[in-house]
Formats: C-alpha cells, structure tokens, sequence
C-alpha cells in the first residue's frame, strides 16, 4: 500500500473508498473512459490539487451542463460534424458517445477553463461553450443585454419573471385554480432574445411595450415610483382581470342529515341582512354576470342544526336550520364568471364559483423591467399633463433619472434604444445575451429614421407648455406588470376582533387584524422619549386590563360580582386596588403561578 500522507484520498458521493498514488494519472483516465462510453456519461470527475483529493460524482439531483470538449487547442466539434447534424445523420446522443459533448457538474467544471467562443481558444483551454447563452438559466437568457447589467440586478429581474402577468394557459376560462391573473393586451417584446422564440413565450407574452422617459415628474416618482399616463391607462396598458374560487358543498352528516344550497329563510338561526342574499337564484347559486360585493354572499347554503331539538306536543320536530352561507373576501369584489356544478370525492354535490374582478393599474401597483428596475406606480396623471416630444409622443411611463446610476443596468437603456429603432424599422431587434445586436446598428437604424443615435430627445412640459432644459432620453422597454396589487395589500382597523388567549388584536388581513407594533418599533419610541405614545400603543391600542391588586400580598385580588364583594384571595383583605396593565402581563403571572412561582406586585401611589 502506498503512503498515506502523499497518496491522494479517493471520494465517491462524498465517501472515503481508499487512495491513490497518481491521483492526475487516474483522473485522466476516467475521463477518456468517460469520453469513449466505457464508463456511464453521468459520472463527474474532479482532482482538487490544492488539497489532494479525487471525488468522484455519481449522485442523483446534480446539476449538470453540456459543455464542448476542447483538446491540443482544438474544439472536437467539427465542421464535418456540424454538417452530419443538420443533415440529421447524427444526433445529440451520438456527439456524446463520440466524446465531443460531456455533462459537467458544478464540482468539475472548477478545475477546467471553458473558451466563450471558438476564436477565444487557447492550448490552455479544456472545453468550449456550445453558446455563450447556455451559461445563462432559461429565465435568465430572456433577459435581452444582460451582459450589461450589475449581476445582482439581472437576478432580480429574472426572478420576477415568475411573478408577470400574462396568459397562464389558454383553457383560464376553464381552470379551477384558487387564483389567476390575466393580463388583457400582452404583446410581444420588441426586444427579444432567442430562448423567447425557442420556449415560444412569445405565443404566449407576458409584457407590453411602453414609451419610457427617464425624467422626474413633480416628484411623484421619487425613488423608486414610476409616474403613468391615464390616457394610455384608459386604452387599456397594464389591464388585467383577477380570478378568485370559491367553492363549497353539501356535506352528509351522521342521523342522515345534510347541508343544502338554497337561499335561507328569515326563521334560519344565524340569518344575515336581506341585501347580501340579493344575488342569489332560486337555488342558492348567484347569478352568472351579477356584481358580488365584498363580504356579499355568493354560495347560499344552510347545514342542519348541531343538536337534536326537543319534540313538540305533537310529536313533530320542526327543524331550524344553521345560516353556512360562503361570502366572498375583503377587498376582492367582482361579477360572477361562471359556476361549475360537480362532486367532490364523498359523492357530495360540490360548486366551484369563480369571481372576476377587473384590475386597472392604479398608485401602489407593482411593474417592472426585465432588468429588475422595479417599482410602484406613484401616480396616474392625465395625458394632458404629461411632458411631450416636438413630435407631440407622449410616454406611458416616467423613469426616475436615479435609478439608473446606482443600479447600473446599461441593459435597460440598451433595451430602450432597441425598443425605439425596433418600433420604427418594423422589426424584432435580437437582444439574445453575449449575441446580441451591435449597438452600432441600433444607431444606424435611428439615424435612418430621423432620429438622434443616442436616442435623446427634446420635450415640453405638459403643465406649462415650456420647453425642458437639456434632452430627455426616451425609448421603448418591455415592462411586466406584477400581481402585488395595492387593492389586495391594503389594511387597516380603528377597533376589531381581539385573540381570546392574550387579548390582543388578531394577526393577519383576512382576520381584520391590526399592524403589529413590535419590539424594535417600541424601542424607537424610548430612543425618542415618548413615554405616552409608548403607552397609548402598548397598553391603550392593545390589550388595557384594569385588574384589582391586594396592597398587602401584591397578587391579583378577585371581584365578586354576585356579592358585590371585593377581597384578596390569600388573605381576604378589602385593601384591593385598581391598576391599569396589560393583559399580557396579567396573563404572565397567570403562567408564572402555574410553574410554581409566585409573583407579587408592590402598589404605591401615582407620584
């Protein structure tokens, strides 16, 4: 056996199975056996030199990348292979059992150095990428210019790609699902980028192309708020419906009771106002078309009572029926689109009824680039008032200069300027990252076309006709517009339900909940010395408990209501006063007590 200390430690999945002498020789000659199909193509081999160590690969949920194989500085796809492919003599599958193409995982692919392109190859080199853009996610490469962009910014537009609104599937009259977006006018981008064609995303877009200026606006898009224009709002940019499910069913109970659909009468315990049962048709179902307001009902249901009544004198049991009606949710009125009537898997009757509601962007909607430039519409001003070219083009959206700078997303000025040649030559300009359009010919088309090459332009302000200092740079940019909408964020209470246990204000929207002012929003508050605002949010706004205290024992004292007696539980004084606490705490020493502690209070006078 050779020498521990100067043989390398030979891993596979992470699990020491021996060593080896040549560690270099060994990797060679995995590889080869890789390459020329004696060993299975999935396996990655990778010599760390620094540390001494092989590991070997084999796992499954590995992320692994097809790479071209590059050797004595030459690239082993050829011409003539390139030939066989499109001729279809050869297939993917093929080039990799010939060893031209391997997969490579993350632990591999550090040890080698991957040429971009052809041209770029040197002795140095171990392989060649098959396209610059394959080091790109398919999410990733749609971003158009990306090789201009701050990587962090890139990430982030990428990730909201998964939040757009578009068309989710063609059959969304169709669908079920507890919510859906659509978005009425999608166009295809007129900054592209070749994986949109491959995926075919543009059969199915998920942006609009809008005349951006980047020019502040009165301040009303300060930061990161945009500014749009109503007239282009009004003939329907960034338009979209919201689809929200509601479903419910006539559930069996034991002693052969049911619940049913109907409209309730006025004798059903629990029977709400008249006007939120005004939707509904004779069977219990709303009206296809009818407006459902919020908290309105749209599902009339009434379930049997929980317990048996009593017989009559006659020996007949009339029975009252349980209001279980289903009411839409706060903030999420709407018509009714349609209502499918089916059985869930009981062999119950079940519906499922959708409400359409229709979202027009509006202060607080959320819309952004692909270049993650997103923001918060800060306001939607008359067109009137907007700032206009000597050709009278008024843009959809208003840019803040700021954004840029910092952000450094060259990509999206990029996108601008190939957006606006793009609109005038009629054409798709190609954005495909590391392949795209020079910018050269972008400024060739705006010059061909009457247009400045740096795609800045002279404006007048919309509210005093005045012609703006210095050029504003305006073009078109494929924009997305988000489902955080305002009308399904917004919140707030004066009074409300509280929790049982603490009795503080419930959490949440859908609970009618309150803002919780925590600890840290607190301590702001003593860093400011504001002891009353402390105290009106802590104790007033909160959970205020006005509890007897024995001013000899310091423990909560009790009130009998009935004898109108109020005493000490340990030493049944009558020297029990009023204090104001919070029910939290009151509820600690509850806990406390119940742990075996015994907490007492000392009670001196206000000072």
């Amino acid at each position: 056996m050779a020498d521990e200390k100067k043989a390398a430690k030979v891993y596979i999945n992470g699990r020491l199975i021996g060593f080896h002498d040549s560690p270099k020789e060994l990797t060679e000659e995995l590889i080869n056996a890789r390459r020329t199909s004696r060993i299975s193509h999935l396996i990655n081999i990778a010599y760390h030199e620094d540390t001494n160590e092989l590991y070997l690969n084999t796992d499954a949920g590995r992320v692994q990348r097809p790479l071209i194989v590059v050797q004595d500085g030459k690239s082993r796809l050829t011409e003539e292979h390139l030939r066989d492919l499109k001729s279809g003599k050869l297939a993917w599958l093929d080039l990799q059992k010939q060893g031209v193409i391997e997969y490579i995982d993350p632990e591999e692919e550090e040890n080698l150095l991957i040429a971009v392109k052809p041209e770029k190859i040197t002795k140095e080199h171990t392989h060649l990428e098959i396209s610059p853009v394959v080091i790109l996610s398919v999410i990733s490469s749609m971003i158009p210019y990306l090789q201009h962009d701050m990587a962090g910014k890139a990430l982030h537009g990428a990730k909201m790609f998964k939040q757009a609104l578009g068309i989710n599937g063609i059959n969304y009259n169709l669908r079920t699902d507890t919510e859906g977006f659509l978005l009425h006018y999608p166009q295809k981008e007129l900054v592209s980028s070749r994986t949109n064609r491959l995926i075919e995303l543009e059969k199915r877009p998920q942006s609009q192309n809008f005349v951006v200026a980047i020019l502040p606006f009165y301040g009303f898009n300060t930061m990161d708020a945009l500014v749009l224009n109503k007239g282009s709002v009004e003939r329907g940019l960034a338009r979209s419906s919201y689809f929200r499910m509601y479903e419910g069913s006539e559930n069996r109970y034991p002693g052969g009771q049911a619940d049913k659909f109907e409209v309730p009468n006025e004798e059903t315990i629990g029977y709400l106002k008249e006007d939120l049962y005004k939707n509904l048709g004779s069977d219990g179902l709303a009206e296809i078309e009818s407006f459902a307001d919020e908290r309105s009902i749209v599902i009339g249901r009434t379930s049997p009572p929980r317990f048996l009544e009593e017989v009559s004198e006659f020996g007949v049991v009339k029975e009252k029926r349980r209001e279980s009606s289903i009411t839409t949710r706060k903030g999420k009125a709407g018509h009714v689109d349609s209502i499918l009537i089916t059985e869930n898997e009981d062999s119950n009757r079940m519906v499922k009824l959708k409400i359409r509601s229709t979202m027009q962007p509006e202060a607080g909607d959320k819309v952004s680039s692909r270049h993650g430039q997103k923001g918060v519409i800060g306001g939607v001003f008359p067109e009137a008032d907007m700032p206009f070219t000597a050709d009278g083009i008024k843009p959809d959206l208003l840019l803040n200069p700021h954004s840029i700078p910092s952000r450094m997303t060259m990509g999206h000025l990029l996108e601008m300027l190939g957006g606006k040649a793009g609109a005038m030559a009629g054409e798709t300009i190609d954005g495909t990252p590391f392949e795209s359009m020079p910018i050269n010919e972008l400024y060739d088309m705006l010059k061909k076309h009457g247009f400045r090459h740096d795609g800045k332009e002279v404006f007048y302000d919309g509210v005093t006709g005045q012609r703006m200092e210095g050029e504003i740079f305006v073009g078109m940019c494929g924009y997305r517009r988000l489902f955080h909408m305002v009308v399904h964020k917004m919140q707030a209470r004066a009074r409300g339900p509280v929790q049982i246990l603490t009795r503080q204000p419930t959490e949440g929207k859908e609970k009618e909940g309150g803002l919780r002012f925590g600890e840290m929003e607190g301590e702001t508050l003593v860093g400011h010395g504001a002891a009353m605002l402390l105290h009106e949010k802590f104790i007033e706004d909160s959970d205020k408990a006005v509890e007897l205290v024995c001013e000899k024992c310091g423990v909560i004292a009790i009130h009998d209501l009935i004898r109108n007696k109020k005493y000490c539980p340990i030493c049944e004084s009558s020297k029990v006063y009023p204090v104001e606490m919070s029910y939290g705490f009151k509820l600690l020493l509850d806990e406390l007590k119940a742990l075996g502690i015994m907490p007492k209070m000392n009670i001196t006078d206000k000072v």
